[in-house]
């Protein structure tokens, strides 16, 4: 690694890659140190939405990624067999009147390697320990007594962030109580290809999504989801959950995994010389698939924020960067908590739910309102 540098990122997932390559093709010195000693090559966050492809423009990413991936115009709430609410993305006012179905993993690879074309690479396995900060700059120490003197630190470490913890900025919220299974799977049946599912269910939620190379993405809320789900388990849930008519048929489990959701959010964006972004500044349900999307729009912003203060001299980008964008990861976990609560409502209520989600679809502005809040174009 550099031992000085005009930014130091911590993290090289999406975001920090994203704020990267922002800051490398403005003409700075930039540092990525991740504490993997490889990318992931697990596809985790499959959702890109249309407000991302458009922020990721100047990036020079947004063509590979949308060569790359599924177009799918329609995402739609359901209860088993039943249409709740059916969202149409294919007139929306953007260049990308869909969300994008890649992998993860495909993302990284598409911005890691714009990110060494453009002569970047990132320094791994390398886990910071320390993160010291004055009025001219911040240093961060490793776990091998390394050290990098940068003008400013990006925490793009997640929502476990060691910068976070390091200059003592609060992360308030709370942990839903069920866990979440996720799994790559092989179908038959009655999935479309080319569409995005929800299924409420008393329950838990389930989204089945396709991805890239004929598999789809299952998510699903469970009370203890186990380490790795299996064909039986995820057959088990889309028969619960799932379409009626016609029954969908679990073939393969190509990757699969669980997790806890947290709702929270990071108190402040910035300490001084140190500024958050991603899952390090907020973390939510995946319910509407808005997580990474949050956290790559995180990044375009800091990006240019971060240029503009190191041109300038003067942090007030920075301020401006995080009023922006907290008013905004606020949201995000409000939205997707009201899916969530929605989603896992009584049983006794369910029938109520239904009726208000079908009433409400009828009127084309809330159709409209929830395809632009689900797109990310609302945050324009």
């Amino acid at each position: 690694m550099n031992v000085t540098t005009d930014v130091l990122v911590i993290g090289a997932g999406p975001t920090g890659l994203a704020v990267a390559v922002s800051l490398v093709q403005q003409g700075f010195d930039v540092t990525i140190a991740d504490d993997q000693a490889e990318g992931d090559n697990t596809s985790r966050a499959a959702v890109v939405h249309a407000r991302t492809l458009e922020v990721l423009e100047p990036l020079g990413v947004t063509k590979k990624m949308t060569g790359l991936g599924i177009h799918s115009p329609r995402f739609t709430i359901r209860d088993r067999d039943r249409v709740l609410v059916p969202v149409d993305f294919s007139r929306l006012p953007t260049p990308y009147p869909y969300t994008l179905m890649i992998s993860q993993a495909d993302t990284e690879r598409i911005l890691l390697d714009r990110f060494e074309e453009l002569g970047g690479r990132v320094a791994r396995p390398y886990r910071v320990v320390a993160v010291e900060q004055d009025a001219e700059g911040a240093t961060a120490t490793f776990a091998d007594g390394s050290q990098v003197r940068a003008g400013y630190l990006v925490g793009a470490d997640g929502m476990h962030s060691t910068v976070r913890e390091q200059v003592g900025i609060g992360f308030t919220g709370g942990t839903y109580a069920e866990s979440f299974s996720l799994a790559d799977v092989r179908l038959s049946g009655g999935v479309p290809a080319d569409e995005v599912e929800l299924f409420f269910s008393p329950d838990g939620l389930v989204v089945v999504a396709p991805l890239p190379g004929g598999t789809f993405r299952i998510v699903a809320t469970v009370e203890e989801a186990p380490e790795l789900p299996d064909v039986a388990f995820v057959q088990r849930l889309l028969d619960a959950r799932g379409p009626v008519k016609e029954r969908v048929v679990v073939e393969e489990v190509v990757w699969g995994s669980r997790f806890r959701v947290h709702h929270r959010v990071a108190d402040a964006y910035r300490s001084g010389r140190v500024v958050l972004a991603g899952d390090a500044a907020h973390v939510h349900s995946p319910a509407g698939g808005q997580g990474m999307n949050a956290g790559l729009q995180d990044a375009a912003a800091l990006g240019e924020a971060l240029g503009q203060a190191l041109r300038s001299g003067s942090a007030a980008p920075l301020d401006a960067y995080a009023a922006a964008r907290r008013p905004v990861a606020e949201q995000v976990v409000a939205f997707a908590g009201r899916l969530t609560a929605l989603a896992t409502v009584n049983r006794r209520l369910r029938p109520l739910r239904n009726i208000a989600l079908r009433c409400l679809a009828v009127l084309p502005p809330f159709r409209r309102k929830l395809a632009w809040r689900l797109s990310g174009l609302v945050y324009r």
